[in-house]
């Protein structure tokens, strides 16, 4: 009897996940191919798509069968696959059952207009278009949040989404030290005369090459281009839709380098997990990425840690030169120097590895604020550029290039913000870690050795699932808890050698 209801609840949840797999198709190809006039009918069919899966979340015989394998030592140890996966059954299904089915399909309808508002009213500044929206989508969250309940913050029932287990509390202290010891490192950087020539950078880039080299390096690197994808889209981003199917975006500027390289090696980190996870498993909670915090760590580790490096570029500057000609008479080290650049700027996605973190400290706090009732959406936009001259001594001009730079909130994504800088927290850790197993990996990179540490990640992270909850995970994977000086000792050793102070 306990191993048919556990063979049931394997069989909806792999079928419940292929559904699911359309809803992130029909998300990808909104964000890519869809004519314009298509959005208002794919809103639709994300609704009832939304109806659909909800419905079988919450389909009472999903607690009927966990009542009947729940407890049984057929299940085994808690981190075996059977425990693990019936662990995040009764989870996930305890979470869907708190919320109406009318508010999922609300969220799902709002959340697809919203990102097709936003796709149009951004680059106009149009703030007065998106603003009703975006007070529909807060107001449609914050009742998300009191339908799944919390003990402490409206923000914790959100984020608990996102990072399991997580909550404010434990998240202020360590934002806060992370934040003194940037604000204290900045300040050090800014006093330096050594600075780079990043006008190297925005020589003539042909989209052409860019995309040559990128597939290139993520090829290079492990990514399988043949169960996955490349394409072009206003914000980056990468889409799981199922075992061979990972699909990556970028945005290329044909005079700036970073944003379309760096943005393929972020999104290719992301897609790493996605194609390491194992396929066997597909479908269930031992087959899926246990938190956004933890698949952060993988797109920052691969972006921040390894292409950032002056091994990385040891090996590649030779290929590099071969595909833009501009860079033909321009040094290694200048050019490396050049993408380390630290300078406070107003675009996330573009933020150095230094000042990244601030602008996530800004948006956690923000969203806060909503949720707390202590800033309207109204008042969002000056809230907004007051912590950016706050913290980063900036202020937009143009509300495209401020509030509603990021396509988050518009997807419904509240509470997903703070997983950015953890999965910075992650990566520093689980770095320093590999190298303690494998021996200089920057050493390795310069030899083109990229393999050691992508095996090192798929047997310690991509692997395991969702057999261990995040900061469970640190903990198994480096010995210790979650530990924000080793990013902050990587940065000061970092960039302290970079600018000479």
């Amino acid at each position: 009897m306990m191993q048919e209801a556990y063979r049931w609840l394997w069989e909806h949840s792999r079928e419940t996940a292929y559904l699911a797999s359309f809803g992130r198709l029909a998300g990808w190809d909104q964000a890519t191919y869809i004519p314009r006039k298509g959005h208002a009918h794919r809103a639709q069919m994300q609704a009832a798509l939304a109806k659909l899966l909800h419905q079988r979340a919450t389909d009472p015989r999903v607690g009927e069968m966990l009542a009947v394998v729940e407890g049984s030592d057929w299940l085994g140890p808690p981190e075996s696959v059977e425990a693990v996966n019936v662990r995040e059954w009764r989870r996930a299904y305890d979470h869907a059952c708190k919320i109406p089915q009318r508010l999922a399909v609300e969220l799902a309808q709002a959340t697809s207009e919203g990102e097709a508002i936003w796709q149009q009213a951004r680059p106009k500044n149009d703030w007065e278009a998106f603003r009703p929206t975006l007070k529909k989508i807060f107001g449609l969250t914050r009742e998300l949040a009191d339908a799944i309940g919390y003990q402490d913050e409206p923000y914790d029932a959100l984020l608990d989404q996102y990072e399991p287990g997580a909550t404010t509390k434990q998240l202020e202290p360590v934002f806060a030290r992370l934040r003194q010891a940037t604000v204290e490192l900045l300040k050090r950087l800014d006093g330096s005369t050594r600075k780079p020539d990043t006008s190297i950078l925005h020589r003539h880039f042909p989209q052409s090459a860019q995309e040559a080299f990128g597939r290139e390096v993520v090829a290079k690197i492990g990514f399988d281009l043949e169960a996955g994808r490349l394409d072009v889209v206003a914000h980056p981003f990468m889409q799981g839709i199922g075992p061979g199917d990972v699909r990556l975006t970028t945005r290329y500027y044909e005079d700036y380098f970073n944003a379309g390289f760096f943005g393929i090696v972020h999104e290719m980190g992301h897609g790493l997990y996605g194609q390491g996870l194992l396929p066997e498993h597909f479908g269930t909670p031992m087959g899926s990425e246990i938190s956004l915090g933890i698949h952060e760590s993988q797109s920052r580790t691969w972006e921040n840690l390894v292409a950032r490096s002056l091994g990385f570029w040891r090996h590649f500057w030779p290929r590099a030169q071969q595909h833009f000609s501009s860079l033909g008479d321009v040094r290694l080290e200048d050019f490396h120097f050049a993408i380390n650049e630290v300078k406070p700027s107003l675009i996330r996605v573009e933020a150095d590895e230094v000042t990244y973190n601030l602008h996530i400290m800004i948006r956690f706090e923000v969203e806060l604020a909503l949720l707390r009732g202590e800033l309207s959406i109204d008042d969002v936009p000056e809230a907004w550029d007051t912590k950016y001259q706050e913290y980063l001594g900036v202020r937009s001009a143009e509300i495209r290039d401020g509030v509603m730079q990021d396509v988050h909130w518009s997807a419904g994504l509240i509470g997903y913000f703070p997983t950015y800088t953890l999965g910075n927290l992650y990566a520093a850790q689980f770095f320093a870690r590999a190298e303690q197993e494998l021996g200089s990996l920057e050493a390795q990179f310069a030899q083109g050795e990229f393999t050691p540490l992508l095996e090192w990640t798929r047997k310690n992270i991509h692997h395991q699932g969702s057999r261990y909850w995040p900061r469970d995970l640190v903990r198994v994977v480096t010995g210790q808890d979650l530990n924000p000086q080793f990013l902050i000792d990587n940065l000061n050793l970092k960039y302290s050698a970079l600018y000479a102070v």
